[in-house]
């Protein structure tokens, strides 16, 4: 064997082509629009909530918490999980044999792979499927096999997993509970694992069903896979978990020992306090409600575009059409995303051209059916700068200009009065700013603390920039409505008629 053979790498790695990550990075570091705006990549653009980051770092204090976990994962934190869960599964969880904490769910599901698939396994995935599925599942050494409208038939001898995702990335499907029930009987007929991605659990705007709450005899072949970065907005912080009967966590456990043999102890510590405040700080319906929020505002955007999105039921991607996009024929693109399809060149050219970084989604299917996916760009709608980068959209570059007070009553149709006095105005506050590509907006409110705290949504939701269009005016309760002409006294009335402020 000559020198350079024994350099050369494993073929499980070197078969693969440059990775759409990879991709979308080098294109937004050579970008002449910069900063970046990434809403590809699933990181959230702001901190989990104050009670989660306070106990991270006071885990950090704390000598045991800087030392080794368990390889099975903290007791505190498999303690935590298994009491949230529990409800949801409608009997007590173990959670020292039916709980075991991964670094990260992506390492979870790598370790559920190698603990049970073996060479010339087969493993039935539903596309398009989350890009990693593909590379974990042939690193074990088994093969992927897909299939849409006959499920069964897929099935051979040699299937030995069938791996879920739902909420689902990039669709946003929640599978239905017949679906999951037809799904789940086709497993026990043929004594096949379900492997269940359920990361986006907490993040669901239609009814969700849990596939191992099913029947204790779907049970018996489900592992969950469950993410804390998800969760608590801290994807950086790699916990994940499982949950499933004794006899598959053992084996998905020794895996996840060899691989990386504990996870972060001072952010399993943390997560754990996630999970034991969460109820009390109705962290998980504002979680839900802002989500959704944060969705619709960005899909205003499309909307006005006329170009056709998802509206996902779960989870935090948006898929937007682009087919009507034209790209100039000689736009010079690098040859490895000149030999990708349409999706790719779309990307590459939305962040030269206007900053904003999304995932071409052919990534997520296999090369027979990526035609499906080439006029479509995945976004992430989990960051802080939505409407003040997409308000532009329409231009592909010019930038919205802001008046001051004095110019106002030249502006008419660029100016509008939100009235209101309850929770939810800055939501409202940012819908018309965007929708109406505002230079101003005047909020009618009953106090201060009302206003501030639609510009604190408005800051959260668009972005700082966009909250200094916002002037307020004080009603008195004898005043309202008739004073400013308003028709109710209710949050997200707005008006087009700034001709009767100053």
């Amino acid at each position: 064997m000559s020198n350079k053979s024994k350099l050369q790498p494993a073929a499980r790695v070197a078969a693969r082509r440059q990775d759409v990550w990879s991709i979308v990075n080098e294109a937004a570091a050579a970008s002449p629009k910069q900063p970046i705006v990434n809403m590809g990549q699933g990181f959230f653009g702001y901190n989990p909530p104050k009670f989660i980051l306070d106990a991270a770092k006071a885990a950090l204090d704390k000598v045991d918490c800087n030392q080794y976990s368990p390889t099975k994962g903290r007791p505190r934190l498999k303690q935590a999980i298994a009491d949230s869960y529990s409800p949801l599964w409608g009997r007590k969880l173990n959670p020292d044999t039916e709980i075991t904490i991964t670094t990260g769910a992506n390492e979870g599901m790598l370790s559920a792979f190698m603990g049970f698939i073996e060479e010339g396994d087969e493993v039935i995935l539903f596309e398009p499927f989350f890009d990693q599925y593909i590379s974990n599942i042939e690193m074990a050494g088994g093969k992927n096999s897909i299939h849409f409208a006959e499920l069964e038939a897929a099935i051979t001898p040699m299937t030995k997993m069938i791996v879920l995702n739902t909420p689902h990335n990039p669709v946003g499907k929640v599978f239905s509970k017949e679906e999951l029930f037809k799904i789940g009987e086709l497993c026990v007929k043929n004594d096949i694992i379900i492997l269940s991605d359920e990361v986006y659990d907490r993040l669901y705007y239609t009814p969700f069903t849990r596939v191992a709450t099913l029947s204790p005899e779907i049970e018996r072949l489900t592992l969950t896979v469950g993410s804390a970065g998800k969760n608590f907005y801290a994807t950086g912080w790699r916990v994940g978990w499982l949950i499933g009967p004794p006899y598959l966590i053992e084996y998905v456990a020794a895996a996840h020992t060899r691989i990386c043999y504990s996870s972060v102890s001072p952010l399993q510590e943390a997560a754990a306090v996630g999970f034991e405040e969460a109820d009390a700080n109705n962290f998980w319906d504002s979680a839900v409600t802002e989500m959704k929020g944060k969705m619709d505002l960005f899909n205003e955007v499309w909307k006005e575009l006329d170009l056709p999105f998802s509206d996902p039921e779960g989870g935090y991607f948006v898929l937007v059409n682009m087919k009507k996009v034209k790209i100039p024929s000689d736009y010079p693109f690098p040859d490895h995303v000149m030999n990708r399809p349409r999706d790719f060149k779309l990307s590459w050219f939305l962040i030269h051209e206007v900053g904003v970084a999304a995932i071409p989604p052919t990534e997520f299917y296999t090369d027979k059916n990526a035609h499906i996916g080439e006029d479509w760009l995945r976004f992430a709608t989990v960051k802080n700068t939505i409407a003040e980068n997409f308000g532009s959209a329409h231009s592909l570059a010019k930038p919205e200009h802001q008046f001051g007070l004095k110019d106002c009553s030249d502006q008419s149709g660029k100016v509008a009065v939100i009235t209101g006095s309850s929770e939810g105005i800055g939501y409202g506050c940012a819908h018309t700013l965007l929708k109406n590509k505002l230079s101003k907006l005047f909020i009618i409110a009953l106090s201060e603390e009302v206003y501030h705290g639609a510009i604190e949504d408005i800051s959260k939701t668009i972005s700082p920039q966009a909250a200094q269009k916002c002037t307020f005016f004080k009603c008195d309760m004898s005043d309202w409505p008739s004073t400013y002409g308003c028709q109710s006294f209710r949050p997200r009335c707005s008006h087009q008629s700034p001709d009767a402020y100053p």
